[in-house]
């Protein structure tokens, strides 16, 4: 780690003698010294990481080298943030400018002394090198060399759960008979183990299976977690339970209704709550209300790590235990994640590496977790040289692990393996995971962003037209290739768009986060937590978790938050309001700040001390009621990332933001109450919610860095945004547009469609009012991936043209066809994953043909009240996971499902289908 933080401040004092200047006046030769110094110690810090597993003392040194790199940095930003902040209030007084020029020279002489005894310091440790037997490793040593290393980054990666499962198809034989049984003696089935057994997984296999979607009529799927609101876990419940509710409805309803529904929609069909890692036996006794008691057809089906939680549940449920896989079960897993992209070598090497293989599988102990963890560090591994390094490192983990009680010694060896054999760029975008909560779902996006914000993203990886923020996401799908991650959600161009940490990595990560002082994680959720007291001063991050009782909050002590450089806060809708006055003075401590989100907890007014965050990078908003635009924050003169996405109606937004020239980032609120200007903003890299009823189109034609937009335009519009995109966008690699027809179009109009649908970097479009036809299929670009057509008036099939759309995954058809019979021919639709049809009230007829869609993955009927049957074809897709039936004719629904749960005349044609929703 220690190798990460040095490369990172020599990066960054870098930066700051360039972009800085006139403020290092005096000191510069001084810095300059420091960082070459830290680069030619840089090259023993390989080799020091290394070792530190073994020698205390390395340890301990390569925390001290840590140490004054943070020292380094502190210093010169301080000194910097000092003279900036003077010099923005002497400059226009002769007399005050004279006492700036004595205060400048005062901190000149500080900040000297200061890096001098940094030099002094690091002279010391450069005379400890030899002593230690640290060597000096050059480029390329123990670890790949940069170029294999972004050839690796560059793979694209399948991230497919069935790949993963292996050894378990008994146990969810087990559960599912049990499940069906007519017998309803028996509510309660339960998946006790360890954690990294496999129990969600199997979990999730139960809950699609073709005969529990037969047998129950609705479901349920819950993650309880540690950290649980009753609230909230009973309305994901009833929205899961009960469909037809709004969420409206649903957030407006009192506990004791939330309750009553639960109770009520349990006794009225058979469902299938699952309630995933209960952690608690009070969990139970706060639920236990909203379960019926009486034998009558509805089961819960729950994991849990603790079989005493179980057993309170109900002692005479049916309680399974996952058993752990076999020599030959955990070698074959280590296959399907370690050699999944190998394409055929030479025999008597595999044979090799089969034994070695099954050598390393078998130091797993059998836990699913364990051995995918390996497999995620062998993938990277492509000679028997390398497989024999990792798996001396295996014997070394292990060997240090013996002795230990914990449960789960064995697994954290393992996960600290995959943690060290991580390339130095890596490790902190994975500790820096450590700041979310458990389960959370973790934005792709909003982590590019922040690594970036705090400079732990290098330059020197930054490939040709690329961004920083593209080698975070190289970063981040290395993690989820390396198995470190799970990938949750991936957009329709197939980038990652949000990610989370198994429960098991995470509490590895708030280990080594510990360990490595990288943040602090405040956690208040449950009452007051007293601060601890850190080895170190140097803290870097801290993310607050709040919930309520704010006058128990106690925070860190005034002076341990200077070195600050990220705050993030996780908190309901609201609450930071009753916490900020605590807060005053906490931020004027920010004065390093560089990145904070208050999440969706803010409504009221912000404390004025951000406008002097001098550093700051990134602000966000997003989820908030944050309703008014604070004057200060047009002083961030450094702000990179902005995010106005509140959820309110509509929010006041001077304008001012043309006058931060050096934003990169703007997420602007879905409505705001007067007109802006965006031309000045000549850097801007990605803009969403550009409105053009709010924005001027023209502006866009200043904007020459966009590579993401996100715009909602009238067709009248047209023109101008195809002019920025044909002769401006020259680095726009996504867009997304939805346009507006008040009026069926014109020839003129359809023209301008084309060539917006012709653009290389459109890859999703939302049309919406009576545009009559849809331009010929050739002009629609291979790039497009998303598509809805809303209240079109189509008279022609729309099926005809999409259907050649080559890379289309998503298409939405909302009374977007006037006509009685579509077709899906042969061959179209080749990447299409998700349709839904909603509101074709004329459709009587719809026409599948064998060979269409073969990778479709999730179907949508809804309102097309003329529609008399599904598809003969969709028999063919067996492709297909998810089919939801929303409100349509009982006589349609009759004929795949009947009342009492039978199967209808229709239900052979999706009878494949492991998810069937018919909703009432």
């Amino acid at each position: 780690m220690a190798e990460t933080v040095v490369s990172f401040v020599v990066e960054r004092l870098g930066i700051l003698l360039i972009d800085e200047a006139k403020f290092l006046y005096g000191v510069r030769d001084q810095v300059e010294q420091v960082q070459t110094e830290f680069r030619r110690m840089h090259c023993f810090l390989k080799d020091a990481d290394t070792r530190q597993i073994e020698s205390e003392r390395v340890r301990n040194w390569v925390w001290e080298v840590k140490e004054i790199a943070y020292d380094a940095e502190d210093a010169v930003e301080t000194f910097i943030f000092q003279v900036a902040s003077r010099r923005g209030r002497g400059i226009r007084i002769i007399l005050k400018r004279f006492t700036c020029l004595l205060n400048e020279a005062r901190l000149r002489r500080k900040v000297g002394l200061e890096i001098q005894a940094i030099q002094t310091r690091i002279s010391d440790l450069t005379r400890s090198l030899q002593t230690y037997g640290i060597k000096d490793l050059k480029e390329g040593e123990g670890s790949s060399s940069a170029s294999e290393r972004r050839r690796l980054l560059r793979r694209s990666y399948s991230h497919v759960d069935e790949d993963d499962f292996v050894g378990l198809l008994n146990d969810v034989g087990i559960l599912v008979a049990e499940l069906v049984t007519k017998n309803t003696h028996c509510p309660l089935v339960s998946i006790c183990g360890m954690g990294g057994l496999g129990k969600t997984t199997i979990a999730k296999k139960v809950y699609h299976h073709r005969d529990v979607r037969r047998h129950f009529d609705s479901f349920a799927w819950v993650c309880v977690s540690q950290q649980w609101k009753a609230q909230d876990i009973l309305q994901e419940i009833v929205k899961k339970l009960i469909p037809e509710i709004s969420n409206k409805e649903i957030m407006e309803m009192t506990v004791d209704e939330l309750f009553k529904k639960v109770y009520e929609v349990q006794k009225q069909k058979k469902c299938l709550v699952v309630l995933d890692d209960i952690w608690s036996e009070d969990f139970w006794n706060i639920l236990k209300n909203a379960f019926p008691n009486e034998k009558i057809g509805s089961k819960i089906l729950l994991t849990t790590r603790n079989k005493d939680v179980a057993l309170h549940v109900d002692p005479n449920g049916f309680l399974h235990q996952p058993r752990y896989l076999n020599e030959d079960e955990s070698w074959e897993l280590l296959q399907k994640k370690a050699l999944r992209r190998r394409d055929g070598t030479d025999s008597s090497v595999d044979i090799e590496l089969e034994k070695l293989g099954r050598k390393m599988a078998g130091q797993c102990g059998g836990l699913p977790l364990a051995v995918v963890v390996l497999g995620g560090v062998l993938a990277t591994k492509h000679t028997l040289d390398e497989w024999e390094t990792v798996n001396q490192n295996v014997n070394l983990y292990f060997r240090k692990g013996k002795g230990h009680d914990q449960e789960y010694s064995g697994v954290s060896d393992i996960l600290a393996l995959s943690y060290h054999d991580l390339p130095y760029q890596f490790k902190s975008c994975f500790l820096y995971l450590g700041n979310f909560p458990e389960d959370s779902e973790i934005p792709a996006e909003k982590l590019c962003q922040q690594l970036v914000a705090e400079d732990l993203v290098s330059f020197e990886e930054i490939e040709e037209e690329e961004t920083r923020t593209n080698v975070a996401e190289r970063y981040l799908h290395e993690l989820a290739h390396r198995c470190m991650i799970q990938v949750q959600v991936k957009e329709s161009t197939d980038r990652i768009k949000s990610c989370r940490l198994h429960d098991l990595m995470r509490e590895f990560c708030l280990s080594k986060v510990k360990e490595e002082n990288f943040l602090k994680v405040i956690d208040f959720r449950h009452g007051n937590e007293p601060v601890e007291s850190t080895s170190s001063s140097t803290t870097r991050r801290i993310a607050l978790y709040l919930h309520t009782n704010v006058d128990t909050f106690v925070l860190p002590t005034q002076g341990t938050t200077q070195h600050l450089r990220s705050a993030l806060f996780f908190a309901p809708y609201g609450l930071i309001d009753e916490f900020l006055p605590k807060m005053k003075s906490f931020f004027e401590e920010f004065k390093l700040l560089r990145v904070l989100d208050f999440g969706k907890g803010i409504t009221g007014r912000l404390p004025k001390a951000i406008g002097k965050l001098l550093h700051l990078r990134y602000l966000s908003f997003n989820g908030s009621g944050f309703a008014g635009w604070a004057s200060f924050i047009g002083k961030l003169k450094y702000l990179e990332t902005l995010d106005l996405r509140v959820i309110l109606g509509d929010i006041s937004v001077p304008n001012r933001l043309w006058k931060m020239e050096r934003l990169r980032h703007l997420y602007l609120p879905l409505c705001f109450s007067r007109r802006i200007r965006l031309d000045g903003l000549r850097d801007l890299e990605i803009l969403v919610n550009f409105y053009s009823d709010q924005c001027d189109v023209r502006d866009l034609l200043k904007l020459t860095k966009l590579r993401k937009l996100k715009a909602t335009l009238e067709f009248n519009e047209l023109g101008t945004i195809i002019n920025y995109l044909s002769v401006t966008a020259n680095y726009l690699r996504r867009s997304s547009f939805t346009l507006t027809a008040k009026r069926f179009c014109s020839e003129e109009d359809l023209t301008l469609l084309c060539r917006l649908l012709e653009c290389h970097h459109l890859h999703k479009l939302k049309l919406w009012g009576p545009i009559g036809k849809l331009p010929d299929d050739k002009h629609f670009s291979p790039r497009l991936t998303f598509i809805l057509l809303g209240e079109s008036r189509l008279e022609k099939d729309p099926m005809v043209t999409l259907g050649k759309v080559p890379n289309l995954r998503i298409l939405i058809l909302a009374e977007a066809f006037v006509g009685e019979e579509m077709v899906c021919s042969t061959m179209s639709f080749p990447q299409l994953r998700r349709l839904d049809l909603v509101r074709l009230e004329n459709l009587e007829e719809w026409r599948v043909d064998e060979g269409a869609m073969p990778n479709l993955s999730t179907l949508r009927i809804e309102f097309c009240e003329k529609l008399k049957m599904v598809p003969d074809g969709l028999r063919f897709v067996t492709s297909l996971e998810e089919f939801t039936i929303g409100r349509m004719p009982k006589e349609f629904k009759n004929r795949l499902r009947l009342e009492n749960g039978e199967e209808g005349e229709d239900f052979y044609k999706v009878g494949h289908v492991p998810n069937i929703t018919i909703e009432r």
